[in-house]
């Protein structure tokens, strides 16, 4: 296959939002499980890989042109291998960008600013283009960077807020209804995501300095911002102020257990980082936290992966791999019931469309055999083997 490079975004196939991408790794994963010709698949993928943006000016991300483009062909290289000499240069590009993120990062610490969330979160940041390094495998030493780095914004702002407070509201704007900021704990763009990251990574053997020590950071100000009770605990989706007692003063009730913000995500991280510390009772906690959010799915009114039914769906099931068997079991039925009447919004894209609510119904469908890798765009695959650092 013969790729085309752009620094602008001239094309809407490469965004896994909405875009071509997302039809794509449906046809990919059907014919992963030979449901369909890999002639359709690759037909997509020949319309994702015109006019590659590589630019971080233009967006390039996880969830936007090159990044997102070459993991979406590294999940059909794995069983056609047609791809390799696109995914050389796609590597090469993304490295770059990677190094180029990666400067900026290092020099906004240095300067004891706080960050933009768009700097490391999953969609758009460095923890993105992490994920794609790990799942990869072709350039370690590009994933060990992206892991020092996020050892270091688990370290403390000069004020002594967490190194992933940033001065903004959720949306990255200046507002008045977050004077001070906020920090998020979200999957899609909180430190979540991060957590989920070093968690598998470490899982996965890959594994820096400080490693163990960013998670536990991390863990600890999920437990201090933590409401409910450790049989029923949920998180809220940011903080705005901690109190006196350490808890968050934001969302006195749980918010709806969507993917992007709420428990599904954040339970699966916190599931992780148990693995990774070998922390047993953070992991039933994070089990328990899922299977009470499972209870109130009545607040998802979509079938979508980012929003809605689906994406709760996904990650009940990857939680499942590595819970006490039959845990989740009469969740996951009420929710692919739900799942397969709600309705889902027009476009057939990836995090919000048709495409991504097949997906995750396929993965329901064969959730004993490996994905052709899609679910590592929602930070939902399935936990590494334990073969130790290296």
């Amino acid at each position: 296959m013969t790729t085309t490079l752009s620094t602008t975004p001239i094309t809407h196939a490469q965004n896994l939002a909405s875009g071509t991408i997302g039809r794509a790794l449906l046809a990919i994963e059907r014919a992963h499980h030979d449901l369909a010709p890999w002639n359709t698949a690759n037909s997509l993928l020949r319309e994702c890989t015109t006019a590659l943006v590589i630019s971080e000016s233009a967006g390039a991300s996880l969830y936007f042109g090159a990044p997102a483009v070459g993991l979406a062909l590294h999940t059909a290289n794995n069983a056609t291998g047609l791809y390799e000499r696109a995914l050389e240069q796609i590597d090469a590009e993304v490295i770059a960008l990677t190094h180029r993120r990666l400067a900026l990062a290092h020099a906004r610490i240095g300067r004891g600013a706080a960050p933009r969330l768009s700097e490391f979160d999953f969609f758009y940041g460095l923890t993105g283009l992490g994920v794609y390094h790990l799942q990869r495998g072709t350039a370690p030493a590009a994933l060990r960077v992206v892991l020092t780095y996020l050892v270091r914004l688990t370290e403390e702002l000069p004020d002594g807020r967490p190194g992933w407070w940033t001065d903004l509201d959720p949306s990255g704007r200046i507002s008045s209804n977050f004077p001070q900021g906020h920090g998020n704990a979200g999957t899609a763009h909180g430190v979540s995501g991060p957590l989920a990251l070093l968690a598998l990574a470490y899982l996965d053997g890959t594994v820096v300095p400080g490693h163990l020590l960013a998670i536990s950071r991390i863990t600890s100000w999920l437990d201090s911002i933590r409401r409910g009770t450790d049989a029923a605990c949920w998180w809220p989706e940011w903080t705005t102020t901690i109190q006196d007692d350490g808890t968050a003063a934001d969302h006195s009730v749980p918010t709806r257990p969507s993917w992007c913000y709420g428990v599904p995500g954040q339970a699966r991280a916190q599931q992780l980082a148990a693995l990774a510390l070998g922390d047993a009772d953070r992991q039933r906690r994070a089990e328990e936290a899922m299977l009470q959010g499972l209870r109130r799915t009545a607040l998802l009114n979509e079938s979508g992966l980012c929003h809605g039914i689906t994406g709760a769906l996904l990650l009940a099931n990857r939680m499942a791999d590595d819970a006490p068997a039959g845990f989740f079991d009469h969740g996951i039925g009420r929710l692919l019931d739900r799942a397969k009447a709600a309705p889902t919004d027009e476009h057939d894209g990836f995090l919000n469309g048709e495409a991504g609510v097949q997906l995750a119904l396929l993965a329901d469908r064969y959730a004993s055999e490996p994905s052709a890798g899609w679910d590592a765009f929602l930070l939902a695959q399935h936990t590494p083997a334990e073969d130790g650092p290296r």
